[in-house]
């Protein structure tokens, strides 16, 4: 029997193609909302970071991970080393403002007695 749904036809099968490809080239491109950044550093100033890909941070992040986790570890064919050295990358860091160097002291400074830093209730 012949089929009559519009999913066969080559038109229809030409553009569900062009859509799952366009989606994977939106979802796996290096620098989308999945990725990473062009140029990764940490924020300064008091501002938390952001979230960071795996391979940020070091050189040989699967071996940590790995080592970590303690996957491998009973293997007696090939054992695991029995510690690993991190090759770490280097992050800068950015500032959102500029911090002042100097510290304002009103003149003269007085300290009361017997007064609190918040008013009490």
């Amino acid at each position: 029997m012949a089929s009559t749904r519009n999913i066969n036809y080559p038109g229809n099968y030409c553009l569900e193609q062009k859509q799952f490809s366009d989606s994977a080239q939106y979802t796996l491109y290096a620098n989308s909302q999945y990725g990473s950044a062009y140029d990764t550093m940490m924020p300064g100033n008091g501002v938390n970071p952001g979230q960071l890909p795996w391979t940020s941070l070091s050189h040989n992040a699967v071996q940590i991970e790995s080592f970590l986790f303690g996957i491998n570890s009973t293997n007696l064919v090939n054992p695991q080393p029995h510690h690993i050295v991190p090759e770490l990358k280097p992050l800068g860091t950015v500032n959102f403002f500029e911090k002042s160097k100097v510290v304002q002291i009103p003149q003269p400074l007085i300290i009361k007695k017997f007064q609190r830093p918040f008013p009490c209730p």
